[in-house]
């Protein structure tokens, strides 16, 4: 952990260390299953290490973790059980102001074409050239410090445009569809969820995944209306979301431009169907395993132990004592005990994940200090 990210955490959050004895249901848990997410980490990790990236090099206490796990790819439930218990030590992690929270996501599946007709008149947009994504921690000449991205221009950098200026035309033919959907709306889950399987009129699917954001504050357009009475938060699913969006058109416009950011994607021919998609770290996400957290205060690959509800229905929920793998982010997901919990693909996932917006107990396994 970088001495920022470090001193974020200390003015965020207290940091209380336990034993493995304190996590309710630790024993229960399927070890076996947050080993085999936790590898898919360390094989990507150890990659960057071998690369030498020194952008963004690996936490040396969590790749020393990582390599002794790589030696052992294969280990029993208990021997996987025991490799955490020897190798981590839990710190459970409270804001100084209000609570852990966790929220769901999934990768949706819609139907889409990659030529434009009357059906299919929405698209999703490749990475423009000009856009600089800001690195973490820095802020770019001219810039406001929090943007998260730029464009480069004659006279330097400049904010890039929001979503109403994109939607609007403001890049002109540096927008260049890569697919396009049938619903606004569709490509505004898409843009939430960072990553879609398209159907096509051929039958195959087409994957595609993050390629960058315009740099703009997140706005979330459900809270929008709960605000304005339109819904009421007990009651509210992705389904009933989909479909204001869908019966609404012209305020739905007007309510999506509220949120200033914008995705832009890349098609992901790289994945198998039985792929997850691309998650932040780089590597496939693992339904029930993988998590996505405030990537300025927790690096990639961490197991963190959430202790909480999963939601079943809007009135039904059933106990979440569940090791995850740090392998994801998102503009939304912010603060130290912040996380967003990957579901998995497809139409029940979507559900499952449009329910979850529940407290959470949130304690992160920090690795064991190596010399």
């Amino acid at each position: 952990m970088s001495a920022g990210a470090a001193a974020a955490l200390q003015d965020q959050a207290r940091l209380e260390p336990l034993p493995f004895a304190a996590l309710a249901g630790w024993e229960a848990d399927d070890h076996a299953a947050a080993y085999r997410a936790f590898l898919r980490s360390c094989r990507a990790l150890d990659g960057a290490a071998a690369a030498l990236r020194p952008a963004q090099p690996p936490q040396h206490d969590l790749l020393t973790v990582c390599r002794a796990a790589l030696r052992n790819p294969e280990p029993s439930p208990a021997e996987a059980r025991r490799f955490f218990e020897a190798h981590f030590q839990p710190v459970a992690v409270t804001p100084r102001s209000g609570g852990g929270f966790l929220t769901g996501y999934y990768e949706p599946e819609f139907q889409g074409s990659r030529a434009p007709d009357a059906v299919y008149r929405v698209p999703l947009l490749d990475r423009p050239a000009d856009l600089v994504t800001v690195p973490q921690g820095e802020t770019l000449p001219g810039l406001d410090k929090g943007l998260q991205a730029a464009r480069l221009t004659k006279n330097g950098y400049e904010p890039y445009p929001d979503r109403a200026a994109i939607e609007a035309g403001a890049l002109g033919a540096r927008a260049r569809p890569i697919v396009y959907l049938r619903e606004p709306g569709e490509a505004f889950i898409i843009h939430v969820q960072g990553s879609a399987r398209i159907r096509l009129s051929d039958g195959t699917v087409m994957r595609v995944a993050y390629a960058g954001r315009n740099g703009r504050p997140y706005t979330s357009i459900g809270r929008l209306l709960v605000q304005r009475g339109e819904m009421d938060l007990e009651t509210m699913t992705l389904d009933r979301l989909m479909g204001w969006l869908k019966d609404h058109p012209e305020p739905a416009k007007a309510l999506m431009r509220q949120n200033q950011s914008y995705i832009f994607f890349r098609e992901a021919s790289e994945l198998a169907p039985a792929d997850g998609p691309i998650g932040g770290a780089g590597i496939p996400l693992v339904p029930g395993r993988s998590l996505a957290v405030d990537r300025s205060l927790w690096a990639y690959g961490l197991p963190v132990w959430l202790d909480g509800e999963l939601p079943l229905a809007l009135d039904r929920t059933e106990p979440l004592r569940r090791l995850m793998i740090a392998q994801d982010t998102g503009s939304a997901i912010v603060g130290p005990a912040r996380g967003d919990f990957f579901f998995g693909s497809g139409a029940e996932a979507g559900r499952r994940a449009g329910l979850l917006r529940h407290p959470v107990r949130f304690v992160v396994l920090q690795p064991k200090p190596r010399s």
